[in-house]
């Protein structure tokens, strides 16, 4: 097989790869969010839950998760599991894993703003609402952008973890490719996809954090 032939199949694979990771960030960020607020509650039931929720996806590997949320409805309600699942069940463990990670990092940029803030909002007659959306929350997306940057480069290289149920994203494209031809021709491939991918994410957020630096 030659590099433009292995080339063209991992680009096949490089899609569902991007599928996943867009797919991860638009249910998880605001996930995160709301798994935030919850951890700050002042509702003691609330704040047990999700920090129970946040130290069991960060206290396990997120291999496991994708076997527990893909293999769990058969083994613990006896449903049949069908291949189109798959997907699904790889975008529902990587959005709840890293919720629990994009949580911890709302949650240190919101109590970093100082408490003065949310007292002049209210002398100046801002709700509660008004006051965390157009004043708060834009102070802390500036502060959190770095970290945000890097769970996101690691959720580009943890789409590879998919292959523990079978999703054929690239890097198990890669690994059919390197058996049948026995060369590591596929995975060096897979690799330089990977760095150009993250390169491309680095710049994008890079980019963003500048548009944002009027908040310094």
């Amino acid at each position: 097989m030659n590099v433009a032939l292995i080339v063209k199949q991992l680009a096949g694979g490089m899609v569902v790869s991007i599928e996943i990771f867009v797919a991860t960030l638009i249910f998880s960020l605001p996930l995160g969010l709301i798994v935030a607020f919850g951890r700050m509650s002042r509702i003691k039931p609330v704040q047990w839950i999700t920090k129970l929720y946040i130290s069991v996806m960060r206290g396990t590997p997120l291999m496991l998760q994708l076997m527990v949320v893909y293999y769990g409805p058969y083994y613990l309600f006896g449903m049949r599991i069908s291949a189109s699942y798959r997907l699904t069940a790889v975008l529902i463990g990587f959005a709840i894993n890293y919720a629990a990670y994009f949580a911890e990092i709302y949650r240190g940029g919101i109590e970093s703003i100082s408490a003065g803030q949310y007292e002049a909002a209210r002398v100046l007659g801002y709700t509660r609402p008004q006051t965390f959306f157009r004043i708060i929350l834009p102070q802390v997306m500036k502060r959190i952008l770095p970290s945000v940057t890097n769970e996101v480069i690691t959720l580009v290289k943890d789409t590879s973890l998919a292959f523990v149920v079978a999703v054929p994203e690239m890097f198990t494209t890669a690994k059919q490719i390197a058996a049948a031809q026995t060369s590591m021709t596929a995975f060096v491939a897979a690799g330089i996809f990977y760095y150009v991918f993250n390169l491309i994410v680095a710049v994008v957020m890079e980019a963003i954090e500048n548009k944002m630096s009027y908040y310094r």
